[in-house]
């Protein structure tokens, strides 16, 4: 542990594990969806094409959420057919009998597409990561018969892990069975407990948790069109209640001033009636400032909302998603960066493989694969990880495949690992490779490799692998940490400059409820993109020390202008076009130190105690600002 008032260093930042709950529905999904199809081709007789089917299922379980089948079909969908696609491609390839240089362009141009696939969000990475891997594993694993069987098994594995995610017909109607209300639950918890962590050390936290529950709901809660149902509209108008709510709470959090317990538990118990409960009571108290009045104005509405009784909530509808975003992206500089990191990787991963002799070759470009997806954090850090999870992995194999070579024993190991991947996903990379490497390799014995001779070999692949992503991918490549921290930074400064703007020129909360979910999802993309850098050794994890303290301002600034919107429209403020250009001017020039990497060095002035009400919340967040850009 650091000594207090030093930071942490990079390597325990690294080494940090997360401790998310045990999402028990995917584990059991993600256990039957692999135990099946094994056991099906053991049966008849046709393992390989179990093992394929299995795959497939993997694959499905790697982009399983607990969502609305509207959400999740797509996303398993569309992942799962870039699994097929590539694994098409490389069996293609191999029954070709394709030469080195022929297969290396190839899945050299797979790559790019993986890459640029890979920029455009969550759900492209996930596609595009696939799309390679299984690529690499057609041209080099073993071919079924035919030899074209392999795409389809995987599609039918992964059309089974959707099938036992459907709702059940008997618990279809009962509100805990809608991940939406699910998650608006959560959200609601969550503001409870920011509500209680007021004037506390724990309210920044509580906030964060509060921001990643509302991104999850929005992203549950797709636009609104006119067909709606009444339970999903009903559905989005809690939810913009619970927005108000948060806006208000930001402002309190922010000025350290506390509310009576009872306000604070009214959040969980408003959760428990979206679940079915019955609604609470409204608690009996009398707020006396403006930030105070403005939550019980927003607690009321949700509390309304929630009971079904009519509520004018003045926020304007979502913006609608622009139809050309995924195209702009796909073809946009950064995507294709990206794609030309990737395609580097794999054409040095393809000139080692080779020239070295290696017994499954495909091993080395698949954890060029995994490493360099783009959604899962450090590229130092998953390197490093990737071969220390491979490590405990193989250690594991090689222990199961010493006591026992029975085909039923490793169906079900294999199914206990593939079920673990839900879970180990969130906890950390490192474990996430130990508890994936024991079933790939279990799978690789049933392709009829016997003893434990073929796995040791894997541990120098991944150590190939991730050495060749550490050098041409990470120390030779161009983009440094400034190219990924510093444009966050100045779209989160935007964004807090749109909603600042938009609460000075507004006298209700109608757009600015969004252009603020819009600012809080920019500082939390930006907090995330920073705390990856911290796991970097030094220079790249120094600059991301450096800049840490302009996001922390930043996310306190959120905070100042909703604080500053509740006195403008329930203390009777007036917007003081002084004060208001002092923040836009100090936000003009954290963007322009972003811009011209200059990461701001004076010191960081943390709110220590309440804020005076009288006072202007927004030239605290100044002199704040001033003193950080000094």
């Amino acid at each position: 542990m650091s000594a207090p008032g030093r930071p942490r260093a990079w390597w325990a930042h690294a080494a940090r594990a997360d401790r998310p709950p045990v999402p028990w529905t995917l584990v059991i999904r993600a256990a039957t969806g692999m135990l099946t199809p094994l056991a099906l081709g053991l049966l008849g007789g046709r393992l390989d094409l179990g093992v394929y089917a299995g795959l497939g299922a993997m694959h499905a379980t790697m982009n399983d959420r607990l969502e609305p089948t509207a959400l999740r079909v797509p996303r398993i969908a569309g992942a799962v057919t870039a699994s097929a696609l590539g694994m098409l491609v490389g069996a293609a390839l191999q029954h070709a009998g394709a030469g080195t240089l022929t297969a290396g362009a190839a899945l050299t141009l797979v790559a790019f597409a993986s890459g640029a696939l890979s920029a455009t969000g969550p759900r492209g990475s996930g596609a595009g990561m696939l799309l390679l891997v299984s690529a690499t594993l057609g041209a080099g694993m073993p071919l079924s018969h035919p030899w074209w069987a392999a795409p389809p098994m995987m599609l039918l594995g992964a059309g089974y892990v959707l099938l036992l995610g459907l709702p059940h017909r008997a618990h279809a109607d009962h509100p805990d069975a809608d991940p939406r209300r699910r998650a608006l639950a959560a959200a609601l918890r969550a503001l409870g407990a920011t509500l209680a962590d007021l004037g506390t050390p724990a309210g920044s936290a509580s906030r964060q948790l509060l921001t990643a529950r509302l991104n999850q709901l929005q992203d549950l809660l797709p636009p609104a069109h006119r067909q709606e149902a009444e339970p999903v509209r009903q559905l989005r108008r809690l939810y913009e209640a619970v927005l108000g709510a948060t806006e208000t709470a930001g402002g309190l959090l922010w000025a350290r001033r506390p509310v009576p317990a009872e306000v604070a538990a009214l959040p969980d118990a408003l959760a428990d009636a979206v679940l079915g409960a019955p609604p609470p009571r409204y608690p009996d108290w009398h707020p006396d400032t403006p930030a105070l009045r403005a939550l019980d104005t927003a607690l009321r509405a949700v509390a309304d909302t929630a009971a079904g009784r009519p509520v004018v909530l003045g926020t304007a509808p979502a913006p609608p998603p622009d139809p050309w975003r995924l195209r702009a992206r796909l073809l946009s500089p950064g995507s294709a960066r990206y794609g030309l990191r990737v395609a580097l990787c794999i054409a040095v991963a393809g000139v080692v493989t080779a020239g070295v002799p290696l017994s499954r070759s495909y091993w080395v470009p698949m954890t060029v694969a995994f490493v360099l997806k783009p959604d899962l954090g450090s590229v130092f850090q998953r390197a490093v990880s990737r071969s220390v999870g491979t490590v405990l992995g193989v250690a594991v194999a090689a222990a199961v495949l010493s006591v026992t070579s029975s085909q039923w024993t490793l169906t079900v190991i294999a199914a206990l690992c593939v079920a673990l991947l839900p879970y180990s996903a969130g906890v950390h990379y490192g474990l996430n490779a130990a508890v994936m490497t024991p079933m790939a390799l279990i799978l690789v014995q049933f392709g009829g490799e016997p003893g434990t001779e073929e796995l040791w070999p894997r541990v120098l692949d991944t150590a190939l692998g991730s050495g060749i992503v550490l050098l041409f991918g990470y120390l030779l490549w161009p983009e440094r940490p400034r190219h990924r921290i510093e444009p966050k930074l100045v779209a989160a400064t935007t964004a807090v400059r749109a909603y600042l703007t938009a609460v000075v020129a507004e006298p209700e909360p109608l757009a600015e409820v969004w252009l603020r979910r819009t600012a809080y999802r920019a500082l939390a993309d930006a907090r995330q993109v920073v705390r990856h850098g911290l796991t970097e050794p030094p220079p790249n994890g120094r600059l991301a020390e450096l800049w840490l303290p302009a996001t922390a301002a930043l996310e306190r600034l959120g905070g100042a202008v909703a604080a500053y919107g509740a006195q403008l429209r329930y203390g009777g403020r007036s917007p003081d076009p002084t004060e208001v250009d002092r923040v836009l001017d100090a936000l003009d020039r954290l963007t322009a130190a972003a811009r011209d990497h200059r990461p701001p060095s004076g010191p960081a002035a943390h709110p220590t105690g309440p804020h005076d009400p009288a006072l202007s919340v927004l030239g605290r967040a100044a002199t704040e600002l001033d003193a950080l850009l000094a």
